[in-house]
């Protein structure tokens, strides 16, 4: 009698991964700079990040297209999975053996999808907070670049291009991947710098090509970027702006945050926001978001109830908001999570973000989607788990609770502490929070 076996799922890679850029092109421009007063930031010399922080890259760049939101937001926890199987463990980047295993086709989708994520974490390192889209330049231009940010060094100027691309060949050499940054640069970001779309003008660009050799495990980071032309004194590097309350054009804003609550499975607040945009007909009043808070040492995170159901019963929502689900005490919800280990890899929002974006969306429902502001004023924070962070505490605070959060507010929790009566908060698109 045969005997069929099934491998074991490999464990997730833990060890931070650090890729050292390989190369760095800049292309001239005319104008240069194309706003004047904006001077691009220093590029980054390297980008270590955490693998969930990778995989939060992958869905924050998937969830950016135009969708069903059921398949954006089930493609996007995808990407979890295979960074787990197709990536090997270690402190440099390298792939799993599992990678063999893959057609051409699907391989080069993983490496596209991973070259979307390294590019996402590379200008967030660069000081770049909101992002979207490029299809918004123009729906029927066949060739430009893949996303759009802004904040950062662009406040107050416009908004950057971002070309992506992936390569996980057996072709992929140092001279190959940065030809690849080269020829995206001129054919899809140099065409469109100077150019316009709904966020603002486009004055600046880059080109991020990333690869890796699936046997020789040699990895390669290529960018090309716009250049600058500098006077003749030295103009003095320009660092990211500090975390705090920042002014971001509303569009631009209501793009990353409908990726965002999307990703935390908040979907009555990405309805809201589908017809702030044009999109769909206007929800009900009562269409309201529930969350509750998550507490980790010195940082707070709302969470989307709505995303852990069904591991645990809305019981502890307001009165006002009626339930079908009979009551489940916190203590089953423990009890649960002890036995089955989960849920883990769950999208929060840091509290500040996450209140005061609610806020600004409740008023510019109240307004009317015909009378929606140029910009809003909301936080930027301090990224953590995507670039390297000096101190042991953190490092510490990393392994036991690790997290990825992004300029914006978005957060991956790798896992959930203990929640003993948290405190739980109620959105209305009318009333604000409650």
């Amino acid at each position: 009698m045969s005997v069929t076996t099934t491998a074991p799922a490999p464990a997730l890679w833990r060890s931070e991964k650090t890729v050292v850029r390989s190369g760095h092109r800049l292309h001239p421009h005319k104008p240069s700079p194309v706003s004047a007063g904006f001077a691009a930031p220093p590029m980054a010399g390297q980008i270590t990040f955490r693998p969930e922080a990778l995989a939060a890259s992958m869905a924050r760049t998937i969830t950016l297209r135009h969708a069903p939101d059921t398949l954006l937001e089930r493609w996007a926890r995808a990407q979890l999975l295979e960074v787990e199987y197709m990536v090997a463990d270690g402190a440099t980047f390298a792939l799993s053996p599992d990678l063999t295993a893959l057609a051409d086709a699907e391989r080069s989708g993983f490496a596209g999808r991973v070259g979307a994520g390294v590019t996402d974490l590379l200008m967030n390192a660069l000081g770049y907070a909101w992002r979207d889209n490029a299809v918004c330049l123009s729906s029927t231009l066949d060739s430009h670049a893949d996303f759009i940010y802004g904040g950062g060094a662009v406040s107050g100027h416009g908004v950057v291009l971002a070309e992506a691309h992936g390569s996980f060949a057996l072709a992929v050499t140092d001279g190959r991947i940065d030809g690849e940054a080269r020829r995206k640069y001129l054919r899809q970001v140099k065409p469109h710098i100077g150019s316009s779309c709904v966020h603002g003008k486009v004055i600046h660009g880059y080109s991020v090509a990333f690869g890796s050799h699936p046997t020789a495990h040699d990895t390669y980071l290529h960018i090309a970027e716009t250049k600058i032309t500098k006077g003749r004194k030295k103009a003095p590097p320009v660092a990211a702006p500090p975390p705090g309350i920042l002014p971001v054009a509303t569009s631009l804003a209501l793009a990353a945050h409908r990726s965002n609550f999307l990703l935390m499975g908040a979907f009555g607040v990405v309805a809201w926001i589908d017809w702030l945009r044009g999109v769909g007909e206007q929800p009900e009043d009562d269409l309201v978001a529930p969350f509750v808070t998550v507490e980790l040492p010195g940082r707070r995170f709302w969470v989307s109830m709505e995303a852990l159901l069904p591991y645990m019963r809305p019981w502890l929502f307001p009165d006002e908001v009626s339930t079908p689900w009979p009551p489940w005490h916190w203590e089953d919800f423990e009890l649960w999570r002890r036995r089955y280990g989960g849920p883990r890899n769950v999208f929060a929002m840091d509290e500040w973000s996450a209140k005061s974006f609610l806020h600004a969306l409740s008023g510019l429902i109240g307004g009317g989607r015909e009378q929606l502001p140029q910009a809003l004023e909301l936080p930027v924070i301090e990224p953590s788990g995507l670039i390297e962070e000096p101190g042991r505490e953190v490092r510490e605070e990393g392994i036991r609770y690790p997290v990825a959060q992004f300029r914006d507010g978005l957060a991956l929790l790798a896992r959930l502490p203990r929640l003993d009566l948290p405190t739980t908060r109620v959105w209305s698109p009318r009333q604000g929070i409650g």
